[in-house]
């Protein structure tokens, strides 16, 4: 039976070797590890947080295989790519090496109508040999608009979808879908995912989890409990405001730093004005983390798995 996708699978961080641009395996299998070390129910490889367009295909497909050996929970595998053969290529290779399902958005960079959105993701569908989700990220690509998201769906192609929209009536009207054919929505917007788990969504790919998987196993199991998440909640809101006001996902990264994880160098660096902010973040971060773990294992459902 296949795994399933649900709960805190976090988007994790890909570790970048110095003054290259190759993945670091060892350190990105590290980060791997500290994840699953903490209650998540599946991890999600080369999303936008993994920063997938950095790295060869070939070093795509390795990390994959290597973290399916490694990991025994659903693994989730973001095959996008800016044209459809690459995406099937990618997507076929990391299937072999043993991922659960794939996520595919629109080819990134150049903007397409959502006629070329739906022929895009449905041959792409038709060619690959496992469950594909689809995955919207606006802020990054062309949009999978809520109407082409509800026509392939309707298809009966796709397995669910991955929504990093935030919009409320969006999920709602996705949600209506899945409920109806037995499809997964996943959301990508952490911090209305309490409000959302509570409405019935399956999961959620979450950048935060990347650096915190803590808090957002938290939010995941006070929620199925019936529990009050207004601390959890204020702690996410807080770090998130602060992490992502800088380019994606040098925040993430540095705060994986905090942590003592090892995630390589940047994509691109700051300027001076960016530099002294991202030093003041580090200090806030490192000040506050232990009272976000606290808040994120007393009094919670999780408290009570770990003892």
């Amino acid at each position: 039976m296949p795994q399933k996708i649900q709960g805190v699978l976090p988007a994790a961080l890909t570790a970048r070797r110095e003054g290259s641009s190759e993945v670091d395996f060892g350190a990105s299998l590290d980060l791997i590890a500290f994840l699953e070390a903490h209650h998540i129910d599946g991890i999600t490889l080369f999303g936008s947080t993994g920063e997938f367009p950095h790295f060869s295909r070939e070093d795509r497909t390795r990390l994959v295989a290597l973290a399916a050996k490694q990991s025994k929970i659903p693994l989730l595998v973001n095959a996008s790519h800016s044209t459809l053969d690459g995406a099937v290529q990618i997507a076929s290779e990391a299937v072999d090496a043993g991922a659960t399902a794939v996520l595919i958005m629109p080819p990134y960079y150049f903007r397409y109508a959502q006629d070329d959105v739906r022929a895009f993701c449905l041959q792409f569908a038709a060619r690959v040999k496992a469950p594909v989700y689809l995955y919207n990220m606006p802020w990054f690509t062309t949009e999978i608009e809520l109407q082409t998201s509800l026509d392939l769906l309707a298809t009966g192609t796709f397995a669910g979808i991955k929504d990093s929209g935030g919009k409320w009536e969006h999920f709602e009207a996705l949600q209506g879908l899945a409920v109806n054919r037995g499809l997964t929505v996943l959301t990508g917007a952490d911090l209305t995912f309490s409000r959302m788990r509570r409405a019935g969504v399956a999961g959620t790919v979450s950048g935060v989890a990347s650096v915190l998987p803590e808090l957002m196993v938290a939010i995941d199991r006070s929620v199925r409990a019936g529990e009050d998440t207004t601390v959890l909640d204020r702690h996410l809101s807080d770090f998130f405001e602060r992490a992502l006001s800088f380019p994606f996902p040098i925040g993430l990264k540095e705060a994986a730093a905090v942590r003592g994880l090892k995630t390589g160098p940047s994509a691109s660096p700051l300027g001076p004005a960016q530099s002294q902010n991202l030093n003041n973040f580090r200090s806030w971060f490192a000040e506050r983390l232990p009272e976000i773990l606290e808040a994120a294992t007393v009094g919670t459902p999780l408290h009570a798995e770990r003892r």
